[in-house]
């Protein structure tokens, strides 16, 4: 019985020289057109790459993608470079803001600046005196106490949104939502006025007050999806062992769902710490250093930015990008400890190998 060859290269790894070819001229037909017209033209670069150059590489891909695959090849190479392009477009507004923010930043970034506050400090008072140290702690105090309170409240309303049964999950739903998009300063003028009218001193404490609705939101939602990713026949071997209803949620789902209940607190933490607007309705501003969240002034990073920014003076502007690159510092911590927390831990076994005997 006979076989028939075997084709030494697979017919997908198979090279087409012709389509590499037409890709290749599409690719670069485009680029170097607009090159010209704005080098004979002096069209603006950003005007030229919108409206010279994205239009020349969408007829030019849909051309290919037709002569390639016909009139399904046409959307495919549409959707294609438009998703090349916006992604290459947002990775490079990225990277421009944070080389800014590094760049900048760096001019008054030192141990000194992180350690001291601005007590005897001017707008014209050198680098080399005050910092933002009482800011940090400000913002880590007045961001902790909304993450004391909130969190409890957040994985409440997950649970009673995935687990209960009753009518009014679709009420206490839509009014998460509703709240999701309730602007800062909103909340901050609120919890302002409910301060004049009982008579309330304004404080750290009011300013985690006015954070609470900020964050409330983005841990019930994010808690939520996470907890409704976890696979209901878990939860039903539980209950077919012999186990209660609270015993199967807290000892199978809830440890199941752990990486994204510790997400969901991360991302509302990074929600919330970089608000500006609120604080400034709610903290009266410090320049000195102070451990009391329920009574007198306090700064927070964001005050420390926006008070700072304000100034025409080139020390003031140089703290304020400092503040800024420590606050980009912060959140970045914070979305590696999410990484970091919510990986899955799994149990890597090597299987032995063993020698068979013949």
């Amino acid at each position: 019985m006979s076989f028939a060859p075997r084709p030494s290269v697979q017919p997908w790894a198979r090279v087409n020289k012709s389509r590499k070819s037409q890709i290749f001229l599409a690719s670069v037909l485009p680029l170097t057109l607009s090159a010209l017209i704005v080098f004979f033209t002096g069209l603006d670069q950003n005007l030229a790459l919108v409206g010279v150059f994205l239009p020349l590489q969408l007829v030019a891909a849909s051309l290919v993608g037709f002569l390639a695959f016909g009139r399904r090849g046409v959307g495919d190479s549409f959707l294609i470079v438009l998703v090349v392009f916006l992604s290459t477009f947002v990775l490079v507004l990225l990277v421009s803001v944070v080389a800014s923010l590094v760049s900048q930043g760096a001019k008054a970034f030192s141990w000194t600046f992180l350690s001291q506050n601005n007590i005897y400090v001017s707008n014209t008072t050198s680098l080399d005196f005050g910092g933002v140290g009482h800011a940090v702690i400000g913002t880590l105090m007045i961001v902790g106490l909304t993450t004391i309170v909130t969190v409890p409240l957040g994985l409440a309303m997950a649970v009673y949104l995935t687990q209960s049964q009753s009518k009014t999950k679709g009420l206490v739903r839509t009014l998460t939502q509703a709240i999701s998009g309730l602007p800062s300063v909103v909340a901050g003028l609120f919890i302002m006025s409910l301060a004049l009218t009982l008579g309330w001193e304004r404080s750290g404490l009011l300013g985690s007050m006015a954070l609470l609705p900020l964050m409330l939101p983005t841990v019930a939602r994010v808690a939520e999806e996470a907890l409704r990713l976890v696979p209901v026949d878990l939860r039903y071997a539980a209950l077919a062992l012999g186990a209660p209803n609270y015993r199967a949620f807290f000892q199978v789902i809830l440890p199941a769902a752990k990486s994204g209940l510790v997400t969901a607190i991360l991302l509302g933490v990074a929600r919330i710490i970089g608000e500006t607007a609120p604080l400034l309705l709610t903290v009266p501003i410090n320049n000195g250093t102070s451990w009391n969240i329920f009574s007198g002034n306090m700064m927070t990073l964001p005050a420390y930015i926006y008070g700072y920014l304000a100034s025409v003076f080139e020390p003031s502007q140089n703290r304020a990008w400092g503040a800024a690159l420590v606050l980009m510092i912060l959140v970045a911590l914070l979305f590696g400890a999410t990484r970091l927390l919510s990986r899955s831990k799994s149990l890597k076994s090597k299987p032995t190998k063993q020698k068979a005997s013949k």
